[in-house]
C-alpha cells in the first residue's frame, strides 16, 4: 500500500466529513444537552448527599471527566446510522468504488467522528468552568484530554461502522446502540469507583474501553498522577486498531 496515497486518502475522507459539520452543526449542540443535564441533575445531586466514596475530590470533579467520556461515547457509538445512510443515498457506493484502500476510508471517517468528539469536550469544559467546578487547565493535560478524546471517538466509531456493516439498517443501528452505551457507561469508572462495585463488575470493566478512557482522562484533569497512564493509552491503542482493522474488512457487506 502507498503510505502517502494512503494519508491523502484518509484527510480527504475526513475534510468531507467535516465540511458537513461546518454547513450543518446543530446536531453538535443538541448532543451537549445530555451530559450537561448529567452535570447539573446527576452531578448536582450527588455532590450535595455526598454518597460516593471519591478520596480528595468532590463528585462533581469526580464525574466530569466520566461524562466527558460519555458524550463522546453517544457521539461515536451512533456514527454507523450515518454511515448506512450514506450507503442509501450511494455516498458509500461511490467511495468504495475509488482506488482508495477501505482502510482509510474508515480510518478518515473516525477522524471526523473525533472532530464531533472535541466539540462536545470543549462543551464539557466550559460547562465545568460555569460549574465551579475545579480541573487542572495546563496545557500539556488539556492537549492529553483531547489525543485520548480523538483516540476514544476513532475506536468507537470504527466499532459503529464495524456493526453497521452487519446490522445495514438506521432502526437495527439505534437499537444495537441503545443496547450497548448503558450497559459500556454503568460498567465503568464513569460515574462511581471500580472499587465499590461487585467483583464480578469489576472484572467486567477491566474489559471496558471506557474504563480506561475514563482513568486516562482523570488522572490529567484531577490527579495530576501518570502511572497508569501508559496502561491506559496502550488498551485504547489496542481496542482502536481492532475495530480500525475489523471495520476496513467488514465495510463492503453494506452493499450486499
Amino acid at each position: 500500500m502507498n503510505v502517502t496515497r494512503f494519508i491523502k486518502s484518509s484527510i480527504t475522507v475526513a475534510e468531507m466529513e467535516a465540511r458537513k459539520i461546518r454547513h450543518d452543526s446543530a446536531e453538535l449542540w443538541t448532543r451537549a444537552i445530555q451530559p450537561a443535564l448529567w452535570l447539573l441533575i446527576f452531578g448536582e445531586t450527588f455532590n450535595a448527599i455526598r454518597a460516593m466514596p471519591t478520596g480528595n475530590f468532590s463528585y462533581m470533579q469526580f464525574i466530569t471527566p466520566g461524562i466527558l467520556a460519555q458524550s463522546v461515547l453517544f457521539i461515536s457509538i451512533f456514527y454507523g446510522i450515518t454511515v448506512v445512510w450514506e450507503r442509501d443515498v450511494g455516498i458509500i457506493t461511490k467511495l468504495l468504488s475509488t482506488p482508495s484502500p477501505r482502510s482509510s476510508i474508515v480510518l478518515g471517517k473516525s477522524l471526523a467522528a473525533s472532530l464531533r468528539g472535541v466539540f462536545q469536550a470543549l462543551m464539557i469544559f466550559a460547562l465545568a468552568l460555569l460549574l465551579g467546578v475545579k480541573i487542572r487547565f495546563d496545557l500539556p493535560d488539556i492537549l492529553g484530554v483531547f489525543a485520548v478524546v480523538v483516540l476514544f471517538a476513532m475506536c468507537f466509531s470504527s466499532l459503529s461502522m464495524l456493526l453497521a456493516s452487519y446490522m445495514k439498517t438506521r432502526d437495527r443501528m439505534m437499537g444495537i446502540g441503545q443496547a450497548l452505551t448503558m450497559p459500556l457507561f454503568f460498567a465503568s469508572n464513569a460515574i462511581y469507583p471500580i472499587s465499590i462495585m461487585p467483583i464480578w463488575l469489576q472484572y467486567v470493566s477491566i474489559a471496558n474501553p471506557l474504563s480506561y478512557v475514563v482513568d486516562a482522562i482523570r488522572s490529567m484533569l484531577l490527579e495530576g498522577t501518570y502511572q497508569n497512564l501508559p496502561v491506559d493509552i496502550l488498551a485504547l491503542l489496542v481496542f482502536t486498531t481492532i475495530f480500525v482493522t475489523l471495520a476496513s474488512r467488514t465495510i463492503k457487506k453494506l452493499l450486499e
